[in-house]
């Protein structure tokens, strides 16, 4: 589970075609400090397992099926990277619930600056339109945001100047697609309405159930 915080702007320094795969080098130093086989480090918002670290690097293997879902398949050598850790178990939940699973991809459609902040739309698949709400929480490119705006189609979100100089959103274009991932809370209560389950009623139940 991650947070939406990006810890360290990294770097893919290699990509290898695979049968239906791609293993991706990246360079992270922060991220890889005390990382080993087996570990998970978000990369532009996607949870990927490391196979190997060495020298502030470390390697992953991304199968079709995540390079046809998100925007890692445009990754070439010399792309900048978003990477996150997941959170330590105690430790302070700085943006949102992000379980590092893309929803779909979109793209950027406009950037207005202005003097403190700068305003981006992006665009939305339909399937994914039911989950974001005006103040609600998205995560774009593994960044945990707050919508501004959100229509049918589109939403749009406000940068500060540290997201900005800290992660790609900071230099991504008109027309530059972007790894999306809903709020998970709203899919859960939409699964359980859709069953007839009143997640209030049921959340009192679990926790009357767990009073001594």
């Amino acid at each position: 589970m991650f947070t939406g915080i990006v810890e360290e702007l990294g770097e893919v320094t290699a990509v290898e075609q695979l049968a239906e795969a791609s293993r991706f080098r990246l360079r992270g130093p922060l991220v890889t400090d005390g990382a080993k086989h087996g570990d998970s480090i978000a990369v532009n918002g996607v949870c990927l397992t490391v196979v190997e670290t060495a020298d502030g690097e470390f390697t992953a293997d991304v199968m079709q099926e995540t390079l046809n879902r998100s925007s890692l398949g445009a990754l070439r050598p010399g792309s900048r990277v978003n990477l996150e850790r997941p959170m330590a178990l105690g430790g302070r939940l700085g943006g949102h619930l992000v379980q590092g699973h893309v929803d779909g991809t979109g793209e950027i459609l406009s950037r207005t600056p202005s003097e403190h902040w700068e305003l981006v739309k992006v665009s939305l698949p339909g399937n994914l339109a039911r989950y974001v709400v005006e103040k609600g929480s998205i995560t774009v490119d593994g960044v945990s945001l707050t919508v501004v705006q959100a229509a049918a189609d589109h939403f749009t979100i406000s940068l500060i100047p540290t997201t900005l100089a800290l992660t790609t959103l900071g230099t991504k274009q008109p027309g530059e697609p972007v790894n999306l991932e809903v709020d998970v809370l709203a899919k859960y209560v939409e699964r359980l309405l859709a069953a007839g389950v009143d997640p209030l009623a049921a959340t009192a139940a679990a926790a009357e159930e767990d009073t001594p």
